[in-house]
């Protein structure tokens, strides 16, 4: 019995499959359905990385070691838009910081820009934000329109600090926002143990679900109390 075992989008194990399939092997393909199941293989067989490949129930290894045994030389994987990082929330901040020095409109500048562009990169790809919301926000989950909503809110909380209008409804929705998504990145964060991605730059984007998350759900708490205690 000819196995792989690998996750659905490992170049490593696409590599692999390409290979086993030129030498025309047959075998079968175990895709892991989750990070659990994922986890539990590497566990049971003593492995620290995926895939794994078996000829006639032997494990060879990784493709590196499939492809020694074929003689192929090894190509490196290319990087991929995958690849964790803060570039994004660093533009984005950086960007809109500007913006507040050059309108002299301070704090309360500085967050409706903010709060603006980042509204702007999720309504750029509503689909991909979308699906990468509802994988850790409760409120998402529960009542999926809320999801489609999201942006529409911090558009409107954005707009609302920046021009100073409609104070009282500008720092409910900022309340109320900031406070459900702060819940949920906890939840997900710090009680679950998730690895995700943080929608809040769009969904295609790989930056981290983590602390930059939730300082920016405190700012929008802290900002949406302020306004309703004036």
């Amino acid at each position: 019995m000819n196995e792989i075992h690998r996750k659905p989008n490992c170049p490593y194990g696409k590599k692999a499959v390409q290979l086993l399939k030129r030498e025309r092997i047959a075998f079968e393909d175990h895709i892991f359905s989750s990070k659990d199941v994922e986890t539990d293989f590497k566990e049971k067989h003593g492995v620290r990385t995926t895939p794994q490949i078996f000829i006639e129930g032997k494990r060879v290894g990784g493709y590196s070691d499939l492809a020694a045994v074929y003689g192929e030389v090894e190509i490196p994987a290319p990087k991929t838009a995958k690849e964790k990082t803060y570039s994004p929330i660093i533009a984005v901040f950086s960007t809109t910081a500007l913006l507040t020095l050059a309108s002299s409109t301070g704090i309360m500048g500085f967050m409706g820009f903010s709060l603006s562009v980042l509204a702007l990169l999720k309504l750029m790809d509503m689909s991909a934000f979308i699906g990468g919301f509802k994988k850790y926000d409760k409120l998402a989950q529960a009542f999926p329109l809320y999801a489609t909503a999201y942006p529409l809110l911090e558009l409107f909380t954005g707009l609302g600090f920046i021009s100073g209008g409609f104070p009282v409804l500008t720092g409910a929705v900022s309340t109320f926002v900031g406070i459900a998504g702060g819940i949920s990145v906890v939840k997900a964060v710090y009680l679950d143990k998730k690895e995700l991605s943080c929608a809040c730059v769009g969904g295609g984007q790989n930056v981290p679900l983590g602390i930059i998350s939730f300082i920016e759900n405190a700012m929008m708490t802290i900002m949406g109390v302020y306004l309703l205690w004036l």
